[in-house]
């Protein structure tokens, strides 16, 4: 369904150029759920706003294609795009207060999405607005439908937020940190509620998050990233039992364990580097305690390790 061939972005800044994302190469097949992982930084939400045409003005796109259903998106004039975007291919983003019109009303904006999508008229498209928001289990959906976004809870605004994603309904989800600022109870229910959708409408879902139980819980595969590039890639059961690269390996032990609540977590010494000047070797040759004088000299490139497993590590067949 989408395939992302050897995609580079820089951004133009007052230090100079930053190299945010560094030969991408990444594919989501019809009603998979693909994630990507890493921390703050690491080009997640780049790699889904190049996807989407959503980047910055100063952002520039030396090389790469960005391929869904055969068109090339990234040469596609503007208005190409927009028929693509929100109808064929939707976005759920972190913050749903931002996402969402603060003076409109929940259903005259959903009614909005779906007259824009659709040719209908107003009454069929709020008659559809209330089916959307039952389908993200929304009790009372005609009350909450007259509701302003501020007068609701942090999950019911993301249950809106999903079913505007969904209301095309689109064939490809990109789902950028959507529980980050959710307690665990509603974490829970939204992940069990993209899971849901992507089983009955068979939405392929990008699932981009710094967690990896979220990852675990409803991942197909699963993508590590760091400092702008794909460092690991897999399925995702096999990337969390037997991870490849020193990376993925320290993320894994950073998280507690749950037996002993006084130890200290483990941290991943160190910082990303500066994207501005990328060292010459592998970028996490500076925090990795098994680097070596090759791991400094030269950069490492992604390959396969095993069935469906690619690894970006000098150090990989000892892991």
């Amino acid at each position: 369904m989408l395939e992302i061939k050897n995609l580079r972005v820089d951004f133009d800044s007052r230090r100079g150029k930053i190299e945010a994302l560094k030969n991408i190469n990444l594919t989501i097949k019809k009603g998979e759920i693909v994630g990507i992982v890493g921390e703050s930084g690491s080009g997640k939400s780049i790699t889904a706003f190049s996807i989407l045409g959503l980047l910055e003005k100063n952002a520039q796109i030396p090389n790469g294609e960005i391929t869904y259903m055969g068109q090339n998106l990234l040469a596609l004039k503007k208005k190409e795009l927009q028929a693509i975007r929100g109808k064929k291919i939707a976005m759920i983003f972190q913050e749903p207060m931002t996402a969402l019109h603060p003076t409109m009303k929940v259903g005259k904006q959903l009614a909005e999405v779906l007259k824009r999508h659709r040719r209908i008229s107003n009454k069929e498209a709020y008659r559809l607005a209330i089916e959307a928001l039952k389908d993200v289990h929304i009790h009372h959906p005609e009350q909450v439908a007259k509701q302003y976004p501020f007068e609701l809870s942090g999950g019911m605004r993301q249950r809106i937020v999903i079913a505007l994603a969904m209301a095309a309904p689109p064939e490809l989800l990109i789902a950028d940190e959507p529980t980050t600022a959710l307690d665990v109870t509603i974490q829970h229910e939204i992940l069990q509620l993209i899971q849901e959708l992507n089983e009955k409408k068979g939405t392929a879902v990008l699932f981009i998050t710094h967690d990896l139980g979220v990852v675990a819980q409803i991942c197909d595969r699963t993508i590590v990233m760091y400092a702008g590039e794909m460092i690991e890639s897999g399925k995702t059961k096999e990337v969390l039992s037997q991870p490849q690269h020193p990376y993925t390996k320290a993320l894994i032990e950073a998280l507690p364990d749950g037996k002993d609540s006084n130890e200290a977590l483990k941290a991943i010494p160190g910082e990303v580097p500066n994207l501005s000047n990328r060292p010459q070797g592998c970028a996490f040759a500076s925090r990795c305690e098994h680097v070596m004088e090759l791991c400094q000299r030269k950069h490492p490139e992604l390959e396969l390790v095993r069935k469906e497993h690619d690894v970006s590590c000098w150090l990989r067949r000892d892991l």
